[in-house]
Order: C-alpha cells, then sequence, then structure tokens
C-alpha cells in the first residue's frame, strides 16, 4: 500500500497494520512457548526461560538493528533511500521513503514556484519591498535598491524607516492612509528622481510596498506646462501690439503716412504670428509622427540653389553667402521636412550674423559616415553652456535679439525632430566671437548607393 492509499483509506490501514503486528506477536509467543517447552524436557525450568528468552531476543535484536540503520540514515538526510529490510520492517521502511520522497517533491515544487515569484518581481521595472507587521524589510527587488540607496544584504529585517528618512515618507507610512499614493521627490544616487509609492496591506498585519518611476512624465508635464506658457506668452505679444496699433489708428487722426507705418507694424507682427502658428503646426506633425521618414530621391542642388535664394533675399546683400554642394550625392528622404529643416538652419545663420559676416552652406561627403549637411557662419558665437539647450522649445540665447531678428523659438526644434526621422544627427560647435557650425550628419543608409 502506497502513501495515497494510505491517505485515502486509514481505518483500513491501521486495522491491516495492527492485525500484523499481532500476528508476528502471537508467532513469536506460540516460537517461544514451543522452545521453553522443549528445552523444559531436556535441561529443566532454566533451560526453558533461555530458549523462551532467546526466541523473545532474536526480533528484539532485530528490530533495534533496523532502528540503529534508520537513525543513520535520519542523520545522514539520506531518508529517501533507506535499506532494504524485510518483515514487517520492510513496510515501515517502503512507507517511510514514499514519504519522505514525497514531501521532498512539494518543497521542490514550493521553492521553483518561490523563485518564479522571485524572478517575476526581480523583472518588474517598479521598486517592491515586502514588510512584516513592523514595518521591516523582508525582502526587496535591485530596482528598489536602486531607488531608495538600500542593500537587501545588509539592510534585511532593517526598519524601513531608519533606512528612508524622508519626513514625508515616514508620516505616510505611520499614518497608514495607504488609499493614496505619495510622490517623493528628488531620490535616487543622483538626487534627480521623483517616485510614487504606495504601500498594500497583505496577509498577517504585512505591507507591499510599491515605488514607480515617474521622473519622465513630471518632465513632460514641466515640458507642457512650459510650452503652454510660452506659446501664450509669444502669442500675446504681437496682439497686444497690433490690437495698440489698432486701437490707435480707430481713436486718433493720423496723417496717412503715419496710418500706413502703422499698418505696416500691423503687418509685421501679423507675419510674426502666422510664422509661430507654422512653426506649431509643423512641429505637432513631426512629434506626432515617430515612424522613420521615406527613402525618396531628394534633388540636392535645387535645394541649395533655393536656399541660396532664400538667404539673399533675408540678408539683403548685407552677407556673403557661398553655397558648396557635392551633386554626386543624393538624399534619400522626406523633401518637405528637409527643407523645412535646412530653411531653419540657413535662416538662423543670417539672422544671427552681423551685417558683412560671411555664411557657407555645403554639402559633402563626410569620410567618417554618409554625408553632412552644414552651415557655417562668422556670427558672434554661442556660450558652451548654451549648446546643449539650444534645441528646446523657446529656448533663446538671447530673446530680445531673437525678436528683433524675427525668429519663433521653434526653428532648431523643428531640426532636431526632422533629423531624428531621417536616422540624422545634430552636431552644433561655435565659439564666442568666432561664430558658428550648425551640421546634420546622415548615415550612409539615407545616401543613393549607386552615386557614392
Amino acid at each position: 500500500m502506497d502513501i495515497d492509499s494510505v491517505s485515502l483509506h486509514p481505518s483500513l490501514s491501521l486495522r491491516s497494520l495492527m492485525f500484523s503486528i499481532i500476528s508476528r506477536f502471537l508467532i513469536i509467543l506460540g516460537l517461544a512457548s514451543v522452545s521453553a517447552w522443549l528445552a523444559f524436557d531436556l535441561w529443566g525450568p532454566l533451560g526453558g526461560f533461555i530458549a523462551a528468552f532467546i526466541v523473545f531476543s532474536v526480533p528484539l535484536l532485530y528490530s533495534y538493528l533496523n532502528l540503529v540503520r534508520l537513525q543513520k540514515f535520519i542523520l545522514l538526510d539520506r531518508v529517501e533511500s533507506l535499506p532494504a529490510a524485510s518483515g514487517l520492517w520492510d513496510e515501515v521502511f517502503s512507507k517511510l521513503e514514499r514519504l519522505v520522497r514525497n514531501m521532498k517533491s512539494q518543497v521542490r515544487t514550493i521553492e521553483k514556484q518561490h523563485e518564479r515569484f522571485i524572478e517575476a518581481f526581480q523583472a518588474s521595472p517598479n521598486g517592491i519591498i515586502m514588510l512584516d507587521d513592523l514595518d521591516q524589510i523582508e525582502w526587496c527587488n535591485s530596482i528598489a535598491e536602486n531607488f531608495f540607496g538600500i542593500l537587501f544584504k545588509r539592510d534585511v529585517m532593517q526598519r524601513i524607516n531608519y533606512l528612508i528618512r524622508r519626513p514625508e515618507f515616514v508620516r505616510y507610512l505611520n499614518d497608514r492612509l495607504f488609499d493614496e499614493p505619495l510622490l517623493i521627490e528628488q531620490m535616487g544616487s543622483g538626487s534627480n528622481l521623483s517616485l510614487l509609492v504606495q504601500v498594500f496591506p497583505f496577509a498577517e498585519n504585512r505591507r507591499l510596498l510599491l515605488a514607480q518611476d515617474v521622473t519622465n512624465f513630471r518632465k513632460s508635464e514641466a515640458m507642457r506646462r512650459d510650452f503652454v506658457a510660452n506659446v501664450s506668452h509669444e502669442m500675446r505679444t504681437p496682439l497686444t501690439v497690433m490690437m495698440g496699433f489698432l486701437e490707435t489708428v480707430q481713436t486718433l487722426d493720423l496723417e496717412k503716412a503715419k496710418k500706413d507705418e502703422y499698418l505696416d507694424l500691423m503687418m509685421v507682427q501679423g507675419l510674426r504670428m502666422k510664422s509661430l502658428v507654422e512653426d506649431l503646426l509643423t512641429l505637432a506633425n513631426l512629434e506626432a509622427n515617430s515612424q522613420p521618414a521615406p527613402h525618396v530621391q531628394v534633388a540636392m542642388p535645387a535645394i541649395l540653389a533655393m536656399l541660396k535664394g532664400e538667404a539673399d533675399a533675408l540678408s539683403g546683400n548685407k552677407h556673403l553667402i557661398s553655397v558648396e554642394c557635392d551633386s554626386a550625392l543624393t538624399l534619400l528622404g522626406e523633401e518637405r521636412e528637409l527643407i523645412s529643416a535646412f530653411s531653419n538652419l540657413v535662416s538662423n545663420a543670417v539672422r544671427y550674423t552681423p551685417a558683412g559676416g560671411a555664411i557657407r552652406i555645403v554639402w559633402h561627403k563626410d569620410k567618417d559616415h554618409g554625408a553632412q549637411f552644414l552651415v557655417h557662419d562668422s556670427g558672434p558665437g554661442i556660450a558652451s553652456e548654451h549648446l546643449p539647450r539650444l534645441t528646446e522649445r523657446f529656448y533663446r540665447v538671447d530673446r530680445s535679439r531673437s525678436r528683433e531678428t524675427g525668429g519663433t523659438g521653434l526653428g532648431l526644434a523643428i531640426v532636431k525632430h526632422v533629423a531624428t526621422r531621417h536616422q540624422a544627427q545634430l552636431l552644433i560647435e561655435s565659439t564666442l566671437g568666432k561664430g558658428s557650425t550648425f551640421k546634420l550628419q546622415f548615415p550612409e543608409e539615407r545616401i543613393s548607393a549607386d552615386l557614392i
């Protein structure tokens, strides 16, 4: 009978076992009686006693030896491979072996399930900490270690409020009001993380602490607020100017020349608003389309000729503008987007380069990469601390200068998005007093293969 039969029919198994024990006892008793009777006839009472003692001692000795063997294997943790035995002990050993083997199999199953749970928690992008009823750390994953600067092997069974001493967190933990999450700013090794923390009670007064990194979300929200504020400011300024001029024209009896002057100024502000709206729409379309640009041949010589004409018109013959074009290089991409990016770089160079300065527009093969479109100017240059932020929307080195030149503050943001769509890099080099160079570095796959 195996271990399952025992569990299903305990009364039957017990009766069988008792019957087997009683049967063996009666057999031994019978043998002892017969041996004592025979020995009594031959050697007297002493002989009968010795014979009966010997008969009873043999099974006792056998049982003792089996107990010693069982103890040995238990101490060696080898119960699952017990030695063979006979009779009742064979049944005992067999059932014990099956029982131990079954229990160890269950333990291994539980251990594997535990390992899978641990692996799942470790794979989670969120920090996970298990706390006992005293808020002591029972376990945490590596993400939680990075978030809170703790080390599980060192800090296990330490109270979490001793390790995370932020007042808002300690208060949140002590109040036991876990329905709402807690936002903790400036966490992590670099003190630059924003964490959304929430505690979930579970069995036996234990708690599960989850920490989610919301740094990028918070940055996006801040950028959105700044964007809305900047757009509102940029739109409000020309509207205020236009409304002021309109009020003046309506309320005052002005000479035709003065009225025409005011109308021209209003036209300038209107064009400024139109340019801003167009750039906003262009930027929105680029941000909405995250797919790579198509691989359509773009005629670079014609585009550079157009850029030269626009630059001359914007400059009013106040700058020396030159164009260098490798006509053997054909760019693959979205022509409309590329023209927008190139035009922004060229117009920025014209606007910010003083009269008499030089501007170079170049399209050529790059020795280390596919090809480059670059615009170099001899303007005042840009301080190094401003370079990393130039592609931010509405970021300006000199706001007053930008308004004077008619810039919207969105040009380089558009250039960056166009570059991303074409797997290109925007590189900016600038030295104060010596000018600036803006490069769009295109990879080999964006250059027509049969022409390079």
